[in-house]
Formats: C-alpha cells, sequence, structure tokens
C-alpha cells in the first residue's frame, strides 16, 4: 500500500512517497517557484541519482501533475501508476481550535481551513490549493489533513489566552495556537523513549529551529505552553520573521513612515528576523561564514537568534519545574552545531551542560545524538524531526478507522526497536565519514 504526503507551501510543493507493507521512504521531492515562474523540481527516488529539472507550473495543480508524472515516469518514477496510492496526507498549518486531530477531509473540514485564511494568511491558503489540486488529480482515495496547531489544543487557558480584552477571544478566537505540532509530536515521543519513560511522565523542552522556528513546553506528554502565538510570527527570531516585538512597533512605524498595516505585517513575516539584522542573509550557513569572515551584522544577529532562545529555555524550565530532557531539531537544530553552541553555552547553571566535541560530531539527519556531559542534570538530545512519517501514520489509521487522538493512539517511532531504514542506511555512510558520530548515538534506556 502506498501513501503519498504533500505540504504545499505558497509557492511550492513537497512530497513524499512511502510504502506501507515495507516501512520505508520510496521518494521524496519538492517543486519550487510553483505560481511564480521558472518552476522545477527535484526528485530523489531510493536507489537512483537525484534530478533536478525545469518545468512550469503556473498553478499548484500543475504542480501535482508534475509530481504524479514524475512518481510514474519509467526512468525516474517509484510507482507504475496512481492506483497504487490509497491515501493521501496534506499538511494544514492553521487549524484554530476546531481540530484536536487529523481528520479526513470533507466539506465542513474545507470551510474551516478557509475560515482560518485570516489567521494565517502565508500558509492556509497555499495548503488548501493543494488539497484542492490533488483531489482533481486523485479524486477517488481519502484526503487526510494533518495540522500543526492540533498537538496544542491540550494547551490550558493560562498558556493560551492573551491578556486583551476577553470579547476578542470570544468574538474573534484570538489566543495562542501554536505550531510545528506534528514536529513536536514526533520528537517528544522519541525523547520518551530514549529516555526509558512513560511517555506521560515525560516533561521535555523542544527546540524547533529550522527557518521558522518555535519552542515547546511539553508538560506530562501534553503541549503546555509554546513560543509561536496566534499566527507563527510570535516568538523567536526566524529567518524573515522578527519574533516577539513590542506590540506598539508596527503603530510606531505607522505613524513615522505611512506604511500600511498590511505592509507592516508584511515587513515583520518576510523582510525581518535574521535577514532584517544581516541585509540580506537567513541561511544559518551563509551568516555562519559572514561571520567568520568578520561581519558584525552577522555576528550581532547569530547572537540575538541564541539569545531569544536561551530566554525561552529559561522561562520554560520554570514553568515546567522538572526537565527531564531538552531537544532540539529541525534544519538549524540538527545541523547547525555553531548556533547550537551559542545557545547551549551558559546553561549549566539550570543544569543543561553540554560537551562542545559531541555538538561539533552531532551533524546528521540519520539517528539521534546526545551532546550533554555525562554529570548533565538534564539530557540533551539532537532529535532528527520526521513530519512525513506522523503525516502517514495519521493518514494510514484514518483510512482504516483506527485513528485518535494521540493520548489514545500509539505510532509505531514510540517502540524501542524502531528503525527507519532509508535514514539506517544514511547512517553507514555518515559514519564512514564522520567516525566519532558512532560514540554520541542516543539509545533507549
Amino acid at each position: 500500500m502506498i501513501i503519498l504526503t504533500l505540504n504545499c507551501g505558497s509557492s511550492s510543493a513537497k512530497y513524499q512517497v512511502y510504502d506501507w507493507e515495507t516501512k520505508d521512504v520510496l521518494a521524496v521531492g519538492i517543486v519550487e517557484k510553483v505560481t511564480i515562474g521558472g518552476s522545477f523540481i527535484t526528485h530523489k527516488a531510493k536507489g537512483k541519482e537525484e534530478v533536478v529539472f525545469q518545468q512550469n507550473c503556473p498553478t499548484h495543480t500543475d504542480a501535482i501533475d508534475l509530481i504524479i508524472k514524475t512518481l510514474t515516469s519509467k526512468d525516474m518514477g517509484v510507482i507504475t501508476d496512481m492506483s497504487v496510492i490509497k491515501t493521501v496526507g496534506h499538511r494544514v498549518v492553521h487549524g484554530g481550535d476546531k481540530f484536536t486531530k487529523s481528520v479526513i477531509v470533507d466539506s465542513a473540514a474545507m470551510e474551516a481551513f478557509t475560515a482560518m485564511q485570516d489567521l494565517s494568511p502565508l500558509h492556509n491558503p497555499a495548503n488548501i490549493m493543494g488539497i484542492e489540486a490533488a483531489k482533481k488529480v486523485l479524486p477517488d482515495v481519502p484526503h487526510c489533513a494533518i495540522m500543526d496547531t492540533a498537538w496544542h489544543q491540550t494547551m490550558p487557558p493560562k498558556s493560551y489566552l492573551y491578556a486583551v480584552p476577553l470579547d476578542w477571544y470570544k468574538k474573534y478566537r484570538v489566543r495562542r495556537y501554536g505550531f510545528h505540532g506534528t514536529s513536536f509530536l514526533y520528537t517528544a515521543k522519541r525523547a520518551a523513549v530514549l529516555l526509558g519513560q512513560d511517555p506521560f511522565k515525560t516533561n521535555v523542552i523542544i527546540c524547533h529551529l529550522g527557518n521558522g522556528a518555535s519552542i515547546n513546553a511539553v508538560k506530562d506528554g501534553l503541549s503546555f505552553d509554546t513560543s509561536m502565538g496566534i499566527t507563527p510570527l510570535e516568538g523567536l527570531v526566524m529567518g524573515t520573521r522578527s519574533g516577539d516585538v513590542d506590540p506598539s512597533l508596527p503603530f510606531y512605524i505607522m505613524r513615522k513612515t505611512g506604511m500600511s498595516a498590511a505592509e507592516v505585517e508584511s515587513a515583520l513575516n518576510k523582510q525581518s528576523g535574521l535577514l532584517g539584522l544581516t541585509g540580506k542573509l537567513t541561511d544559518r550557513r551563509d551568516i555562519q561564514a559572514a561571520a567568520q569572515a568578520g561581519s558584525i551584522d552577522a555576528l550581532r544577529a547569530q547572537k540575538i537568534e541564541a539569545l531569544r532562545v536561551k530566554k525561552y529555555i529559561g522561562a520554560y524550565q520554570a514553568i515546567l519545574g522538572r526537565v527531564d530532557a531538552l531537544v532540539l531539531t529541525a534544519g538549524v537544530g540538527e545541523f547547525a552545531w555553531f548556533m547550537r553552541d551559542k545557545i547551549l553555552e551558559g546553561l549549566d547553571g539550570i543544569g543543561m551542560s553540554y560537551d562542545p566535541q559531541k555538538n561539533d560530531v552531532s551533524r546528521t539527519r540519520n539517528t539521534e545524538t546526545l551532546i550533554s556531559k555525562p554529570d548533565s542534570k538534564i539530557p540533551i538530545f539532537v532529535i532528527p524531526t520526521d513530519e512525513e512519517l506522523v503525516m502517514t501514520e495519521d493518514a494510514y489509521a484514518l483510512m482504516k478507522g483506527t485513528y485518535d487522538t494521540h493520548t489514545h493512539f500509539t505510532y509505531s517511532f514510540q517502540s524501542k526497536d524502531y528503525i527507519i531504514k532509508g535514514r539506517a542506511e544514511g547512517l553507514k555512510s555518515d559514519l564512514v565519514k564522520n567516525p566519532g558520530l558512532a560514540d554520541i548515538i542516543a539509545r533507549p534506556r
């Protein structure tokens, strides 16, 4: 049985093809520059070389068509025809407070996603277009929505309510929603496995650090608080998003510059963060290279980003009381050792002592690593996230009628013996290039 997962952004469409019977990833890829011209696809099939080629995709329907043609291609494909795909899982960024778990997409769900567009104008429209496009190509299989916000619906009112007029919440659903839910679900469950603990008796702080970034305080296996808010703009310093600012700042800038509300909103989302601080850079590797070359702006940006993460780690430790582990994940968390170094330096006073040498060695997406010192009161794990696997397992269970909220549902990756085949193969290559990695692999207790 083949399961397709799709993650449609405003100008992109990511995909993964998973063989449920063999528990193996057959292909992954992304179509970029959808709707804006110069579209191209990057496609990697199991056992084959990665291919990149251009094809214009003026709409998401065209992008989905291109993905299907690539997957069924004689030379590049991994399936004979689309009839083998039995369900499709779609990422939906904002589900508001209407959804506590993944769902099969019906008209009511689509109406709800559309209603959330004001809260996620950069994400939900693209997610909706992707679902509609995929339904046209694959009309006879169940399409499932896996929402970033669903994981956070366990937050108590003291965490999710803002100190604003209560009518704003009652009338307009103004509250903290949080995002990156599939990533937090996966890493929280994996952290419990590594700790050898009941997932619902485990407290962890998880830092999802990528171009978009957020932190989650997980108490007794449930989301208790998170750094992103009503939209993905609040919280950490990100690639192009400002994160936390004084709420009066937009009004001040509007008065000073004459910018409209929409222009300021766009600037805070698309022209701020690391891009705003450096003037041109968002990729942490480029910023690191610039900092090493003597760029004051790049070095300062790194310090600002790291300080914001530290502040949230400290705050969430105070909230949780007992912290069983600190987890770093996503692209920056998994690979940017230099940013982990800046974030973790000086946390010894709150029981988080990292080993700089272990941290330097930990650069892989193919295994989980332990980078804390042996005497650290709180272990520090680097856990490569796998949002696509969560989407795949949710879609399969929804199709079979066995799905439920994560409090009443067990994922395959909660087993101590769970192995991701593709990553196991990739680890062999990583160990050849980086032998020291073998000494820091995190193993279940």
